[in-house]
C-alpha cells in the first residue's frame, strides 16, 4: 500500500538507505512480498485479486513510531495492525504457494521501511537520527482507499494495478 503521506518525512532516508526506493517502489506497507512473477499475472488473477481487495474496508491509520528489526531495518509502525494483517492473510488463503517474504518470518509485522542496511553499527546511528527527526511529525495520519499492485520489470518497479477497498455500506457492520 503507497502511504504517499510520509514520503516528504521519510524520504531523503529512504533514498540514501532503502535500495527499494532506488529502483522506484514508493513509501509502502507490504501486504505480501514475494507474489506473483510479473509473467504469472493475467487477467483472471487480476480479477481475482481486485475481488479479494474488494472485501476489505477502506480504512484510516498512523504511522506511530520509529522502531526497528535487528539488525539491519528502522521502519514506521502503523496503527492499528489488523487491516493490514487481515488483508496479507487473505491473499496468503488465496495463494498459499506465496508465503509472506518466503516464510521467513513466523509473524509478519505490518511496517513502514525507512532505513535497510547491511552495517548494524550505522543502523544504531541512522535509527537514532530517523527517530529524532520524526518526532515532532509522528504520528501521521493515513488513509488506505486501495493496493497497488507493483512488478519488476527490467530492474524498476512499477504500479501494474490498483484494487479498490470496499467502502462501508450505510447500515452495515
Amino acid at each position: 500500500m503507497p502511504v504517499p503521506e510520509v514520503e516528504g518525512l521519510v524520504g531523503r532516508w529512504r533514498r540514501d538507505w532503502d535500495p527499494s526506493a532506488a529502483v522506484g517502489v514508493p513509501a509502502h506497507i507490504t501486504v505480501l512480498y514475494p507474489w506473483l512473477d510479473a509473467g504469472e499475472i493475467d487477467e483472471e488473477t487480476l480479477a481475482e485479486a481486485a475481488e479479494l481487495f474488494g472485501r476489505h474496508e477502506a480504512f484510516g491509520f498512523e504511522l506511530t513510531e520509529v522502531r526497528r528489526f535487528v539488525p539491519d531495518v528502522v521502519y514506521l509502525a502503523p496503527e492499528p495492525e489488523e487491516p493490514f494483517r487481515s488483508m496479507t492473510a487473505a491473499v496468503v488463503a488465496q495463494w498459499p504457494d506465496h508465503p509472506p517474504y518466503e516464510g521467513v518470518h513466523a509473524d509478519v509485522i505490518p511496517h513502514l521501511t525507512v532505513v535497510q542496511a547491511g552495517d548494524a553499527t550505522r543502523v544504531d546511528a541512522l535509527a537514532a537520527e530517523v527517530a529524532v527527526g520524526t518526532e515532532m511529525a509522528l504520528p501521521v495520519a493515513a488513509r488506505c482507499d486501495a493496493v497497488a499492485l507493483l512488478v519488476e520489470r527490467d530492474g524498476w518497479w512499477r504500479e501494474e494495478a490498483r484494487f479498490p477497498l470496499g467502502a462501508r455500506t450505510p447500515g452495515g457492520p
